[in-house]
């Protein structure tokens, strides 16, 4: 039968991992300090010792050597919650057989008992969690350049604490308008709550030096490309460069007023007749309107002729 000694300040977890062990037909002896842990390992002389790494207020790992100079055939085994590369690299030099996570199991613990009875090192513990990478500020600046400066509005009174109502009255504008505002804000920084958007711009000086904003800018009137306002000039101006729209266009500002409409083509001339040509060729254009049919001179007959007296002829 393996004996075993298992120190740990813990009584919960120690009484439960004793009772499963005993259950498995290892003869089994406790200690609950540092202390006793060395004076149970002189007195038993085990087979394994399972010491757990942290004690009130002391280190396990301090305790192999000694532990070691009691009992010259016992293997050490430490336990640990943390997974550390540290500490098992501080547990082999001291002279520890093995390094076992508590979260391993019952299974994974006799196991482990076993291999270090065989000479061999164990080295069991979860592989680390990778670390969550926070953006860098640049990227945090790089998406808060897409905010307008009404979102900019809406993300510092957000770091100020002001709720829906208290963001409505202070920008003078709807509730519904502040909350399309500030899902908008969460959408482009990539963030899930409003809390979590203020500790965003906190953490990464977002609106430190905030640039200068354009009069009406994040109300959909300034210049900024793609804006409401910019459509809105673009598609009454743009009639000024169509020749059929420059009639009814106007200047931005300008007073609602309709300027005539200038024709594009002009009617034609009524056709003159033509006289029939004999040979299937064109007739000659007529030199001068008298030669023209229909705008010849009246007949000199027509016209008053005034005679000299017999007077005069005489």
């Amino acid at each position: 039968m393996t004996g075993l000694v298992i120190g740990d300040d813990h009584s919960v977890f120690l009484d439960a991992m004793s009772a499963v062990l005993i259950q498995r037909g290892y003869q089994v002896t406790v200690a609950r300090s540092v202390r006793d842990t060395i004076e149970s390992v002189r007195e038993k002389q085990p087979d394994v010792c399972l010491i757990d790494r942290h004690f009130a207020g002391e280190s396990g790992i301090t305790a192999i050597g000694p532990m070691l100079a009691a009992s010259g055939r016992t293997k050490i085994l430490v336990l640990s919650a943390d997974p550390d590369t540290e500490g098992i690299r501080q547990s082999l030099q001291a002279g520890a057989a093995g390094y076992l996570h508590k979260t391993r199991g019952v299974g994974a613990l006799t196991r482990a008992i076993d291999q270090v009875q065989r000479g061999e090192v164990v080295v069991d513990v979860p592989k680390p969690r990778p670390a969550r990478e926070r953006p860098r500020s640049d990227d945090a600046r790089r998406l808060a350049a897409f905010l307008t400066g009404r979102e900019r509005e809406c993300l510092n009174l957000l770091v100020e604490g002001l709720d829906t109502s208290g963001i409505a009255t202070k920008l003078g504008v709807s509730a519904a308008t502040v909350r399309t505002h500030v899902q908008s804000v969460l959408t482009k920084l990539g963030v899930h709550s409003r809390l979590e958007a203020a500790s965003y711009a906190v953490r990464y000086g977002l609106l430190d030096d905030a640039p200068g904003l354009m009069p009406g800018e994040g109300t959909g009137l300034a210049g900024e490309p793609g804006s409401r306002g910019t459509r809105l000039v673009s598609q009454k101006t743009a009639g000024l460069a169509d020749p059929a729209r420059a009639g009814t266009a106007r200047q931005a500002g300008s007073p609602r007023r309709y300027w005539p409409r200038c024709p594009t083509t002009w009617p034609a001339s009524p056709a003159l007749p033509v006289p029939a040509s004999t040979d299937g060729r064109a007739p000659p254009l007529p030199d001068h309107p008298r030669d023209r049919p229909g705008l010849a001179p009246a007949p000199l007959g027509d016209l008053p002729v005034s005679r000299p007296s017999s007077e005069s002829s005489g």
